[in-house]
């Protein structure tokens, strides 16, 4: 179903992106995926955000990362991109606190790791 959406996205860190002209957004072909491994590549013209799904869930995995999706952005939408995540993350943290992105200093003393799967 169409809804109606600002240029910039659906958040809107400041007053001048709510001048921006609205447009119409057709989300019916639209297909989620999940990731929780990227990596980031440069051009002069361009940025390009590969994603994959690290199963491991370590620095150093044993196995090869199988990427699964390419974003290729114009800089000009990637630092758009990076001011609506920034804000995003901002009001997050803001609501429910500090995401630590260093999993070592997530870890809670005196709890031990689940044992591992039986084959």
């Amino acid at each position: 179903m169409p809804d109606e959406s600002t240029a910039q996205g659906e958040h809107r860190p400041d007053a001048t992106m709510q001048s921006q002209p609205q447009f119409t957004v057709d989300r019916s072909n639209l297909t989620p995926f999940y990731a929780n491994w990227f990596q980031a590549t440069v051009t002069p013209e361009e940025l390009i955000v590969d994603f994959a799904l690290n199963p491991e869930h370590t620095q150093q995995p044993t196995q090869p990362i199988k990427l699964t999706h390419r974003m290729v952005l114009s800089l000009y939408t990637a630092k758009r991109l990076m001011a609506g995540l920034q804000y995003t993350i901002s009001r997050h943290e803001h609501l429910f606190g500090l995401l630590e992105t260093d999993p070592q200093k997530r870890l809670r003393p005196g709890v031990a790791p689940p044992p591992p799967p039986r084959q």
